[in-house]
């Protein structure tokens, strides 16, 4: 039993008083493995690490592109998709049936059970691309935050004309330092308190943010122009780049909302009573819509403070730089943020890549020997030297890549619109058909339908947009070089 556990998971936690009748583990769930611990306030952790990111900085931009009405919108609308197809992913996480079925450890075990076939690989295509670039994405993002603190005390020191030119690389490096080390964490399940701390840190810079809006606008002073529909063509923008921008915009909203990547992951850590999806869906509909209210609080606000000359970033793009102190504070909250959400969105890379070798090379030792270390305080830590490497190369890698493409609001849209569709609305909609047995052209059919296609045009011209803005940032962009 511990080799069969050893191979599945990377991991072997060899607790002596957990085995006992001749090595038969006495505390099992019903497939075999260690009982789950998880409950709605660890998923509700979990997806708050996942969705109030770094995305929410961006929405008062987004709101300036698209303006009053549709800016609202478009937030509710992604709020309402989002989560009606959570709770659809959440009931194919067993199958077939939702509560008795047979588990599914991954989004594409889930869709082998429901769908197989060729959509398969594509499901594990669009979810690990995805996931790749949400970590190239979140360096980016950390290393702007930590460059921030720094420019904040220069501005604060000489006044806030001056340059205080900072290069993003060396905090890129030293992020990336942090997560080679938290990256041997073995898997979801060691997650928890990581997620914990993640998630009070996001709700601590957000509420900087909302509360430094408001101030700004009980405090008049300049003018800001606001309008019905966002930023005025001939006055902030050409009419192309109104076009353009409305589509990256509609991407930043989408990405933060996006959590079903790592959604079955985070079920597959919840104990079985109540039942998993019982669970998921109270855990997504609390974080849902307390992300909403936060979402349109920011984003309105963050307009009305700033109207159409919004940043892409309200913190770490200055609109704010008094008082430096908590600016700092609140880009120091979203640097730790992400190092816990780096970790939520890498692990099931890591541990796909990981089960994929031990399957196919089961005798290799490299990959599928613990060697068990004291560690002071802690207690016994099994390093595994595959784990060790490959995730060493995987961080480093996209460390570089941050480096080389560090365009904050293009990623994001690129990133939202690349995963948004297949991720949260094709795959749950098509397992949720499948599952019922739904007839063909019937009515819930049909709309069911038209809104994945729908949700495929918005994806497609918010994906448009956003690789726009990285071809124009590419333009004057050189590798490597430091940045004002």
């Amino acid at each position: 039993m511990a080799a069969e556990l050893r191979r599945g998971s990377m991991y072997v936690d060899q607790d002596p008083e957990a085995f006992s009748n001749g090595g038969v583990r006495k505390n099992l769930d019903d497939d075999g493995r260690p009982k789950r611990t998880g409950t709605w306030v660890t998923a509700s952790a979990h997806i708050i690490t996942a969705v109030i990111g770094s995305g929410v900085l961006s929405l008062a931009w987004a709101m300036a592109q698209l303006g009053w009405i549709a800016g609202f919108a478009v937030l509710m609308a992604f709020s309402f998709i989002t989560y009606f197809t959570s709770t659809l992913l959440a009931d194919c996480y067993r199958a077939p049936d939702p509560v008795t079925g047979r588990r599914n450890y991954t989004y594409m075990d889930t869709v082998r059970a429901h769908l197989g076939g060729r959509r398969v690989q594509l499901c594990g295509l669009a979810q690990y691309s995805n996931l790749v670039g949400i970590t190239i994405g979140y360096t980016i993002t950390a290393s702007i935050s930590m460059v921030a603190v720094k420019r904040s005390n220069c501005f604060h020191r000489h006044g806030h004309n001056v340059k205080c030119h900072t290069s993003n690389n060396p905090f890129m490096i030293i992020f990336a330092c942090i997560q080679i080390l938290l990256s041997q964490i073995p898997n979801f399940h060691k997650l928890s308190w990581l997620s914990i701390l993640a998630a009070i840190m996001s709700f601590s810079y957000s509420s900087i943010g909302l509360g430094l809006s408001i101030a700004k606008v009980a405090g008049g002073g300049n003018q800001v122009r606001t309008s019905l529909t966002g930023v005025t063509v001939g006055v902030d923008v050409s009419p192309t780049e109104k076009v353009w921008r409305t589509f990256q915009a509609i991407g930043d909203i989408a990405f933060a909302y996006a959590y079903s990547t790592v959604l079955v992951e985070i079920q597959d850590t919840l104990k079985s009573s109540p039942p998993e999806n019982k669970m998921m869906r109270w855990a997504s509909g609390i974080v849902v819509s307390t992300t909403t209210v936060f979402y349109v609080l920011c984003g309105c606000l963050g307009y009305a403070a700033f109207g159409n000359d919004a940043p892409g970033n309200i913190l770490a793009g200055f609109g704010f730089y008094e008082p430096f102190w908590l600016i700092d504070l609140a880009n120091v909250c979203i640097a730790i943020h992400l190092v816990g959400a780096y970790q939520v969105f890498g692990q099931p890379l890591f541990q796909f890549v990981e089960s994929k070798c031990s399957e196919k090379w089961p005798e290799n030792k490299f990959i599928t020997r613990e060697h068990a270390i004291e560690v002071p305080f802690i207690g016994v830590y099994y390093m595994n030297f595959f784990r060790l490497v490959w995730r060493t190369a995987y961080v480093i890698m996209t460390a570089v890549v941050a480096m080389l493409f560090p365009f904050f609001n293009d990623f994001l849209g690129l990133i939202g619109a690349a995963s948004f569709w297949p991720l949260t609305v094709y795959f749950p909609i098509e397992m949720h058909i499948a599952q019922t047995k739904m007839q063909k052209y019937s009515f819930t059919w049909t709309w069911l339908k038209v809104l994945s296609w729908a949700c495929l045009i918005v994806s497609l011209v918010a994906a448009a947009g956003s690789v726009e803005g990285l071809v124009q940032g590419l333009k004057a962009y050189k590798p490597f070089q430091s940045q004002g």
